[in-house]
């Protein structure tokens, strides 16, 4: 049974993995929490404990709708990687901005690229 700090919101928001300043993949934001992220991408050149960024896309493409997140992988499967938010400067505006955004569209199963 596991046991979570924070609860878990499911949703979709489009993202761009970044390492070392550089995009290296695309991914779907799984579910998150106050606390971390499941990215569902079949990226898997991370290793744990790596820091990443994720540039999250909200489908109303406004600027104020870009938003860059630093988190830690703390879990590799072959549906996506687990990232923690503890442990890295973050803005915590940005991540309330993004449980705010799940929270208010919990259909949203749609696929918004962020390279369109």
């Amino acid at each position: 049974m596991e046991h979570r700090l924070s609860k878990r919101i499911p949703g979709r928001v489009s993202l761009l993995v970044f390492k070392r300043g550089m995009p290296v993949a695309t991914g779907l934001v799984q579910d998150a929490s106050r606390r971390g992220v499941f990215v569902a991408t079949d990226y898997d050149d991370v290793k744990l404990n790596q820091t990443v960024e994720l540039e999250l896309y909200y489908p109303d493409r406004t600027m104020e709708s870009l938003r860059r997140l630093k988190a830690h992988v703390v879990r590799k499967s072959e549906q996506g990687i687990g990232l923690d938010f503890d442990m890295v400067e973050n803005d915590a505006l940005c991540i309330a901005h993004l449980l705010q955004w799940l929270q208010q569209h919990p259909k949203a199963q749609r696929h918004y690229s962020p390279m369109h």
